[in-house]
Order: C-alpha cells, then sequence, then structure tokens
C-alpha cells in the first residue's frame, strides 16, 4: 500500500542522491566541519515548543503495548538533537564546535512536489562557547554557498537579513508583538501583499504600522544602499517613546548585516542578496537570517535556510550559527528536471563469465583478485552460452566482459559498448576512469 511524502527511489535515483550526499559530504570536510550523528528519537517535552512545527510530530509508541505512554518522537529537524548534544557533551567538545550532520527527519506536513515527511536534512553549525565573532556568519554562508555551487543544480541565490534591524524597527514603530509580526511577514511568498497585511492588522496593528512593516519588507539590495533605504524609512515612520533604545538595536543589525553581505560577496560575487522580507519565523533566531533560492525555479521554494542564534541551550551560554540544506527537495527536482543523468544504475564494472559449471571456482578466483583490487565485479549466474552472458551485462548497463582463458591461455576483456575485446591480466588491468563507478552527468 502506498503512503504518500515517503519517497522511496530507483537504483539511478538513488546514484543521484548518493552524488549530492558525497559531494556535500567533501565540501563540510574541506572546510573542516566534524561530522556528528544522533539518535533519530527525542524526548517528547523537548521535541515540541511554541512553532508550528510542534504539531507535525510523529511520537512513537510500541504496537505491543498500545496503552503505552507515548514519549517520544522522531525528530523533525536536526537542530534539536544537536542543541541537546551539545549539552550533553560539552565538557568534551572543543569550542567553537564546527559540526556537519547528513541524516533523515520525519515531520508530518501535507506532502506535495518536492515536500515530504521524510527526508534528508544536511546542516552545518559553528557554535561557541560564551561568545562568537560575527565574521563567522559569512563564513558559515559561503560554505553553503560552495556546496550548493557544487551540485548538479542550477545557479542559487542567498537572500539575508538581520533580526536584529527587524526588531529595532518593528519595535520602533510601535510593534509590541514582534514574533507575531515575523510570523505574518514569513508568509508573503506563500499568501502575498494583500492577505499579510489583513493578517497583521488581525493581530492588533494599525493600517500604518502594517503599511510600513512591508514598506521594510520590500527592500532588496545586491549593494551597500539598503543602509540608505532603511534609514530614511526610519526616520519617516518612528514614534515611540524610548525610540534611541531601538535604533541602537537597528544600528548594530545594520552594520551586521553590512559586514556579513560584503564579506560574503567578496568571495561569491552576484550570488548573495540582502532582503528585508526574509523572517525566518523560528524564535530562536537573533542576527544575521539566511535563505537561499535555486534562480528561475520559484516553486521549488527555499533549499537551505539558517542564521545566527543566542544561544544554542536553553540558559545561554552558547552563541552560534548555522544553515541546512533539504537535500531530498533538491534530489526529487533532479530526478523529475532531466538536468542530469546516470552513466549506469548498478556498481558493477565488470562480469566474469563462466565457461561451464564446472569452472565457476575459476571464475570466483578471477572475481575476488578483481575486488581486491577495488574493482566492482559479478560472477554470471549461469554457464550460458557467452553470448547470453553478455546480453546479461548489457541488460544491467555493465560496461565489461571478462573471458577467463581455457587451457592455459590468456585471459580476454571484452567492451561490450565497442566490442573491443584484448587480453587482460587480472592483476593489472584497470577500467578507464569514467568506467569505475556510476557517475551523474549535467546536461
Amino acid at each position: 500500500m502506498p503512503l504518500s511524502g515517503y519517497p522511496e527511489w530507483s537504483p539511478r535515483d538513488r546514484v543521484i542522491e548518493r552524488d549530492l550526499l558525497g559531494s556535500l559530504h567533501e565540501t563540510f570536510r574541506l572546510h573542516g566541519f566534524t561530522e556528528i550523528e544522533t539518535r533519530a528519537v527525542e524526548p517528547l517535552e523537548r521535541l515540541v515548543g511554541d512553532s508550528e512545527t510542534s504539531k507535525e510530530i510523529y511520537g512513537i509508541s510500541r504496537v505491543a503495548d498500545p496503552g503505552e505512554e507515548m514519549r517520544a518522537g522522531l525528530h523533525f529537524d536536526l537542530t534539536v538533537p544537536f542543541a541537546r548534544y551539545v549539552e550533553e557533551f560539552q565538557s568534551e567538545l572543543v569550542f567553537p564546535f564546527r559540526r556537519y550532520q547528513i541524516q533523515k527527519v520525519w515531520r508530518g506536513e501535507r506532502p506535495q512536489e518536492g515536500r515530504f515527511r521524510e527526508f534528508y536534512q544536511a546542516d552545518i553549525d559553528v557554535v561557541g562557547r560564551d561568545s562568537l565573532p560575527i565574521h563567522v556568519d559569512a563564513d558559515v554562508a559561503s560554505v553553503m554557498l560552495e556546496a550548493l555551487a557544487a551540485l548538479p543544480i542550477s545557479p542559487v541565490r542567498m537572500h539575508i537579513n538581520n533580526r536584529r534591524v527587524v526588531e529595532g524597527f518593528y519595535r520602533g514603530v510601535g510593534v509590541t508583538d514582534v514574533p507575531q509580526a515575523l510570523r505574518s511577514v514569513d508568509k508573503l511568498p506563500k499568501i502575498g501583499t494583500d492577505a499579510v497585511r489583513d493578517e497583521l492588522v488581525s493581530h492588533g496593528l494599525d493600517e500604518s504600522i502594517s503599511a510600513t512593516i512591508l514598506e521594510l519588507a520590500k527592500i532588496r539590495s545586491d549593494g551597500g544602499e539598503f543602509v540608505s533605504a532603511v534609514e530614511d524609512l526610519w526616520e519617516s515612520s518612528r514614534h515611540v517613546s524610548d525610540v534611541e533604545l531601538h535604533q541602537e538595536t537597528l544600528a548594530r543589525g545594520l552594520l551586521e548585516l553590512r559586514e556579513t553581505w560584503e564579506s560574503i560577496n567578496s568571495r561569491h560575487p552576484q550570488m548573495v542578496t540582502v532582503d528585508l522580507s526574509i523572517a525566518r519565523g523560528l524564535d530562536y533566531y537573533t542576527g544575521n537570517v539566511f535563505e537561499t533560492f535555486v534562480e528561475g525555479d520559484d516553486r521549488l521554494g527555499s533549499v537551505c535556510s539558517g542564521g545566527r542564534y543566542e544561544s544554542l541551550i536553553t540558559g545561554g551560554g552558547f552563541p552560534g550559527v548555522g544553515l541546512s540544506i533539504g537535500v531530498s527537495r533538491l534530489v526529487s527536482r533532479l530526478v523529475s528536471s532531466g538536468r542530469v543523468s546516470v552513466t549506469r544504475a548498478v556498481p558493477t564494472v565488470v562480469v566474469v563469465a563462466v565457461i561451464h559449471e564446472d569452472s565457476r571456482a575459476d571464475s570466483q578466483r578471477v572475481a575476488n583478485i578483481l575486488r581486491g583490487r577495488g574493482i566492482a565485479t559479478e560472477v554470471a549466474p549461469v554457464a550460458a552460452k557467452f553470448g547470453k552472458q553478455i546480453q546479461y551485462a548489457d541488460k544491467r548497463d555493465i560496461p565489461y566482459v571478462w573471458f577467463p582463458g581455457a587451457a592455459g591461455s590468456a585471459d580476454e576483456v571484452k567492451d561490450i559498448r565497442s566490442g573491443h575485446q584484448s587480453e587482460a591480466d587480472v592483476s593489472t588491468w584497470e577500467p578507464p576512469a569514467e568506467d569505475a563507478r556510476p557517475r551523474v552527468e549535467r546536461h
């Protein structure tokens, strides 16, 4: 019985997924991030919070005891288990701790194109002890842009904002419930300006404040001019009594945002945009926030998001910045787009033919030697005519067939694509590099 929202990949699709995962592993490793893995299950009290995602948690209990109290659930992201991990093992970690984690997560949201209930997520975080320099924000963002640029997808553009800019500005124009306003603004791409304005008003903001918030959200810049645009809007809109305090928050946020944009842009020109509509509705972000989009593919939405937080752990003391890629969404789009193809679905490079069943042990010895040298090898399942054994390899996209020499004659190997056949020594023969394993090719 099919279950919606739980992807099952064909062998060829799985090659694409493994290629993406391998590329991410390599990029993160090159930048000195340490891989960890956490358990899939966390206590429910740790998973359940105030965010909308809390409504999508899958709880677990034993089938054998349906009356048992449900106390645990599957993690819906990798941040919650990472926070628990740092809290438990902080005495063993060296800070700043550079971690990457690629695991499946489970989220009970409505399945749709590119959105699943079970999917791979790839996270990187840098967490400090007591403090963390602002330059780390740009460092982490740059690693993610490098990781995405290495994948067989269209170019991406990262949009950045700063929660201090939003916090200072919103409070300076009279917003008292900033988190609620942020959750509304976060819906702009989904429901549009008019619907967001109506929602803001329904939550108690007057028309003028709602209009000012939406004017702020319109500010976008591929250069440094966003600073003056925000300052001009601020001068024309501020009106609360303690405006100096909020202006200080705003100024700090603009400084962080400009420094981060300049640093990322110096490393990845034309790949980053300051976008004051980026809200990131989760409350724990406190500084720069990031959303990344594949250019020319608006339906896919953000493929990488995250930001700076004051403390990973409740109680403070562990500031950090992290970003997350929805890997399965990218795989799904690549599979359906035709932008990539796979050279073959099976890892096997060569099939060793069997002359007759009495000689199967000889074919097996050849296969063992080739495998020992790192060449993926199978032995033909039956000692049929050689033409049948070649057809078997061809149907499975295996490029070579090995023929053990009879009565002391030399072994031979055949490239069944070209038909070329030549003598080969099992201790020295190597396939061309492009045939060594299945490859993903871009179009």
